[in-house]
């Protein structure tokens, strides 16, 4: 069987109608072209699975982008502190993006960082199409992508950290401490961390023979508003939980601060464990129970492997999940008799 010819800019030019140079600025990052060409080429150079050819002078450029859905938590900033660590062991620096929607990044953000290139994309907390994946790599942009929204393509490199024993973990120091009646507030319901949080939850109160109640299930989106507000829907109930399981710290507080307002103590009245083990849940009144993930570790990790992948180097596990540890501080007690 012949070996498939390796497709080029000729064959998508001709395919497409246009000129060399019109292909090759796209692939650049170039501006000048229309918006309708500009789709008809990305979409044959998805289609053929076109690549750049990287030539001995496309060397390092010293610059690692990193891409944030939000910005605006402490979650955020341990992410920061990870890939700037890892950068710096290679004299590189970050550039930080953030995109403010989930949907990944646009063509907008793709053509500047064409112009000017990158060593490498670390993506957070995103969705990522089958589409934008076809587009960085015909631009041989190397991407690792970090607790990533949906379950990513097998050829996609990830790293993430073991949720579903994090959510198991938590759950099971409360039901070890005598609790039955368990809340849980993850994040939304379609990202796969918070999915796989609420999962090991769900497994936890099966094993030990207590019925899982809907009415006990929340979701959030991780910040503290939402722990405060489904902390009052769940302390409002006729039948109000004795622990609250917040699927991350943020929302741990959120919870604190509705069982403040409703006359009821931490850890007395309602025991909290959050997940993450931001700095602030040690400093926290009480200092929070919850489930560390190594957050800046995954940074880290994930930007040494993007690094790899830019010098050929495809040796490296594709999907990577760091472990998660249950951290027990003084929010979580054994409830009332």
């Amino acid at each position: 069987m012949p070996a498939k010819s390796r497709v080029t800019i000729a064959l998508i030019a001709e395919e497409a109608g246009v000129s060399v140079p019109t292909v090759s600025k796209v692939i650049n990052g170039r501006p000048e072209v229309a918006p309708g060409t500009r789709q008809r080429v990305e979409r044959l150079l998805h289609k053929h699975g076109y690549q750049r050819r990287v030539s001995q002078s496309d060397g390092p450029v010293g610059l690692i982008d990193l891409v944030f859905a939000e910005i605006e938590s402490p979650w955020a900033m341990e992410i920061v502190r990870g890939a700037e660590t890892a950068a710096r062991e290679v004299g590189a620096s970050t550039v930080i993006s953030v995109l403010h929607t989930h949907a990944g990044p646009g063509r907008d953000w793709l053509e500047r960082i064409a112009a000017r290139r990158t060593d490498g994309v670390v993506i957070v907390a995103s969705r990522l199409s089958a589409g934008l994946q076809g587009q960085l790599n015909a631009r041989s942009m190397p991407f690792v992508v970090v607790d990533p929204e949906g379950e990513p393509a097998p050829h996609v490199a990830s790293v993430g950290a073991t949720n579903w024993n994090g959510g198991l973990a938590a759950t099971r120091h409360l039901l070890e401490l005598g609790h039955r009646r368990i809340g849980v507030i993850g994040g939304p319901a379609d990202m796969l961390c918070s999915r796989a949080r609420i999962d090991g939850y769900r497994a936890a109160l099966e094993t030990a023979g207590v019925a899982v109640a809907p009415e006990l299930i929340r979701h959030g989106d991780f910040l503290v508003d939402s722990g405060h507000d489904h902390g009052h829907g769940l302390l409002s109930l006729a039948d109000p939980p004795t622990a609250i399981f917040a699927g991350s710290d943020l929302q741990a507080f959120g919870v604190f601060e509705a069982a403040r307002q409703r006359g009821l103590r931490v850890p007395e009245d309602l025991s909290v464990v959050g997940f993450d083990d931001l700095p602030l849940a040690r400093s926290a009144w009480p200092p929070l129970t919850t489930v560390r993930q190594p957050l800046q570790d995954m940074a880290a990790l994930a930007t040494r492997m993007v690094l790899a992948i830019g010098r050929g180097d495809h040796s490296q596990a594709r999907r990577v999940e760091l472990a998660t540890e249950l951290v027990v501080r003084e929010s979580t007690a054994s409830p009332r008799p």
